[in-house]
C-alpha cells in the first residue's frame, strides 16, 4: 500500500499529473473559482473530486456517460452552504442536522458539513484500488466536537466505487447529534426505470411544502393523486410533472432487508446502482426534478432518517445521539453497474 499525502500549495490552474500506474492516473488541478480539485482515471472513465471541500465528487464520467444531474453551475465555488455550490455529482449531508431546515430548525440546508475545508487529504494506492480519503475536526466552545473522515475508494477497471464517512464524537462528556444522508444525484434520463429490493409501500410521498418549492396547480393536483394512491414513482416517464420536485421517504427498511440494493435503468445497456447496509442506513429518499434548469433523479439517497430537518427527526425519534467517543461508520456502494 503507498501513501501520498496532499498538499495545497502543489495545486495550480493547469492539470498536472500527479501519479500514474497501469490502472490508475491522478492528476491535480485549481478551478478558476480558486478550488481544488483532483482527477482521478481508470480504464472505466474519471472523477473530478474535491479532497479539500468536502470530499465532494463534482464529476463522474464512466464508459462515456456523464452520470451528473443537470445543473446550473459550471464549476465548485468556496461558501457557507451547499446551495453556494449546488452543481456535483454527490456531497456529503449532515452531520450535526440534515435536509430541508423544518419550521423550528436553526441549520443550514444539508447541515453544516457539505463545504467544509478539510485539514488534510491522502490518496492510498493499493494494486487493485485508489481511496481519497480526507479528514476535519470540527469545534465550538461550549457545543459540539467531531472529528469526520470521508473517503472514496475507486476500483481497477469497474464502474462502481464506494463513498464511505466515519464520524467520532469528540468530547469527553456531552453527546452530540448525527444526522447523515450521502447525496448521489444522478442524471435524470427519460424513461429510466428504478428497481430495488425493498416493498412500494415502505415509500411514502413527502406532503409538506419546503421553503424552496413554490407549487403549480398541475403539481398540486398530480401529486395530490400520487398521495391519495399511494403510487411510488418507478419510472420517468411523465416529465411534465416533476417541475418542482417529488419527494419520497423510505422509512425503516431494516425491517425489509439488512442490505438494501436500488437501480435504475438507464438505457438498453446500462444501469446505475445504489447499494447500503440498513442497519447504518435505516432510510432513504428518492428526490426527482425536472426543469431546464435541473434535471435530477436523485433515486436513492441513503440516510439516517427523513430529511425533513434536525427537529423533525428528534420529534419521530430517529436523531442519533451519539454518545462521547462514540464512533459511527457508513457506507455506500454506487456506480454503473457492470
Amino acid at each position: 500500500m503507498l501513501g501520498l499525502q496532499l498538499y495545497k500549495d502543489s495545486f495550480n490552474e493547469a492539470k498536472r499529473l500527479f501519479f500514474e500506474n497501469d490502472s490508475f492516473k491522478i492528476y491535480t488541478f485549481k478551478y478558476q473559482s480558486g478550488v481544488l480539485g483532483l482527477r482521478v482515471e481508470n480504464t472505466r472513465g474519471y472523477f473530478n473530486i474535491l479532497p479539500f471541500e468536502g470530499l465532494i465528487i463534482w464529476d463522474a464520467v464512466i464508459d462515456g456517460i456523464d452520470l451528473k444531474m443537470k445543473n446550473t453551475f459550471k464549476q465548485p465555488y468556496a461558501g457557507d452552504e451547499i446551495v453556494d455550490s449546488y452543481g456535483p455529482f454527490q456531497f456529503h449531508s449532515g452531520l450535526l442536522a440534515s435536509g430541508n431546515p423544518g419550521p423550528d430548525d436553526d441549520h443550514k440546508a444539508h447541515g453544516e458539513f457539505p463545504l467544509s475545508q478539510m485539514d488534510r487529504s491522502a490518496i492510498q494506492v493499493a494494486d487493485d484500488k485508489i481511496t481519497i480519503r480526507s479528514q476535519v475536526e470540527y469545534v465550538k466552545g461550549f457545543g459540539d466536537h467531531y472529528l469526520a473522515t470521508p473517503a472514496l475508494t475507486i476500483f481497477k477497471d469497474s464502474g462502481l466505487f464506494d463513498i464511505e464517512m466515519t464520524v467520532k464524537n469528540l468530547s469527553q462528556n456531552q453527546e452530540m447529534p448525527l444526522q447523515y444522508l450521502t447525496h448521489i444525484n444522478y442524471k435524470f434520463v427519460e424513461g429510466a426505470k428504478i428497481t430495488q429490493n425493498i416493498p412500494d409501500e415502505a415509500f411514502h410521498l413527502r406532503t409538506s411544502v419546503p421553503d424552496h418549492i413554490h407549487p403549480t396547480q398541475s403539481w398540486l393536483d398530480f401529486t395530490k393523486n400520487l398521495a391519495d394512491t399511494g403510487k411510488l414513482i418507478n419510472e420517468l416517464d411523465d416529465v411534465a410533472h416533476f417541475d418542482p420536485e417529488i419527494v419520497y421517504f423510505g422509512d425503516e427498511l431494516d425491517k425489509y432487508t439488512q442490505q438494501a440494493v436500488f437501480h435504475m435503468q438507464i438505457d438498453n445497456q446500462h444501469s446505475v446502482k445504489v447499494a447500503f447496509d440498513t442497519t447504518e442506513f435505516p432510510d432513504v429518499t428518492r428526490w426527482l426534478m425536472n426543469n431546464p434548469d435541473l434535471q435530477v433523479a436523485a433515486f436513492a439517497l441513503p440516510a439516517t432518517s427523513r430529511t425533513e430537518g434536525r427537529t423533525a427527526a428528534r420529534e419521530a425519534g430517529t436523531l442519533i445521539m451519539l454518545a462521547p467517543q462514540e464512533e459511527r461508520h457508513f457506507k455506500v456502494t454506487t456506480g454503473l453497474e457492470d
